[in-house]
């Protein structure tokens, strides 16, 4: 049997639709890839949110070289904030301290934005590498991303990914390469 909402002859012509649902629900995506070049598809996502209006964080955790860091974020699109770690180079493994302090620098920034619900899209792009290198507090990151406003979407990247983080997933993609 109908609902009465949905019986012509119970509802008035014209009458709106009430949604069942007060606010969009965000996911937390984690793509994942045993090469590197997997992220096009993330940042141009980003792009392309940040383009149509939603405010977006992309934190790059492993990418340095530009002297950057969390009081210099690069602004695109008006919409779009990129943060990277205020080192020299690019981070390839657990370090010497200064590497470290930098990426707990830029995950408290980006902590900040998750909490406050500043952004509708958060990349974290080599998040689960700068957990494995120990630069930062896996328990620590479950725990504020468990925390994070339910209509933000957050996607995390990188060719490894701890099993805390993936239970929290709503959606998992692995890229592939398979040559014949």
């Amino acid at each position: 049997m109908l609902s009465s909402l949905a019986e012509p002859s119970q509802r008035r012509a014209g009458a709106a639709l009430r949604l069942l649902v007060s606010e969009p629900e965000g996911l937390l995506q984690v793509h994942t890839a045993a090469y590197r070049g997997s992220c096009p598809s993330v940042f141009s996502q980003a792009l392309r949110s940040a383009g149509l209006g939603s405010t977006v964080l992309v934190s790059q955790f492993l990418r340095g070289g530009v002297d950057q860091g969390p009081t210099k974020p690069v602004q695109m699109c008006g919409r779009l904030t990129w943060l990277r770690p205020a080192v020299a180079d690019c981070l390839k493994g657990p370090d010497d301290g200064l590497q470290r302090q930098a990426v707990q620098d830029l995950w408290q920034e980006t902590s900040r934005w998750l909490l406050e619900g500043a952004a509708d899209l958060v990349v974290l792009d080599e998040l689960g590498l700068a957990l494995a290198y120990g630069l930062l507090d896996e328990a620590e990151v479950v725990a504020t991303l468990g925390q994070r406003p339910s209509r933000m979407d957050v996607i995390l990247t990188g060719p490894e990914m701890p099993a805390s983080l993936m239970a929290l997933a709503d959606q998992v993609t692995e890229l592939r390469r398979e040559r014949c």
